[in-house]
């Protein structure tokens, strides 16, 4: 029996705080609260256990071990006190899956426009897998795919489809 492109699990045990703010501004007070620095337009930073990741020109995501959220979110909202900003835990509306793999790429290439492919390591990407929105960023292995909840068991299914066995896209 042929194996699947990938392996496809979704995430559990992860936090995330959404910040919103004016990063020139507020950018070294959420590097301090966080323990990471601001990532560039487009890219990640990370210590191996957290992820900061650029949504917008005024948006960051933090990734973190969900024990983890709590104390990092009043660490942020002590931080950005003086700032008009905002720091709000969406763990809860997140669903978060792992596509690994040597043909991770291929099942994300099935569903997403963007040319994913000419990402950087440290880069994320804001595109859709088939018709939702989502959030991909590179880790060792794969790669980490970030939609709503509301949405996780539809995105659950096109990614197992998209990595199904004798699906594969190179010429046989």
């Amino acid at each position: 029996m042929a194996e699947a492109l990938a392996k496809i699990s979704q995430v559990q045990d992860w936090g995330m705080i959404q910040i919103r703010a004016d990063l020139s501004r507020a950018g070294d007070a959420i590097a301090g609260a966080v323990g990471l620095a601001v990532p560039a337009q487009g890219c990640t930073t990370t210590d191996g256990s957290r992820v900061l990741g650029w949504m917008s020109p005024d948006e960051l995501l933090l990734v973190l071990p969900k024990a983890e959220t709590a104390a990092a979110l009043a660490a942020l909202q002590d931080a950005l006190s003086t700032e008009h900003a905002l720091a709000l835990d969406v763990s809860d509306m997140r669903a978060v899956f792992r596509i690994q793999g040597a043909k991770a790429l291929q099942v994300l290439t099935k569903l997403c426009p963007a040319d994913l492919s000419a990402m950087p390591e440290n880069g994320l990407r804001r595109t859709r897998a088939a018709q939702v929105a989502c959030g991909i960023w590179r880790e060792p292995g794969g790669y980490v795919l970030v939609g709503f909840r509301s949405v996780g068991d539809y995105l659950r299914g096109i990614l197992t489809g998209a990595a199904a066995p004798g699906t594969d896209l190179e010429p046989r």
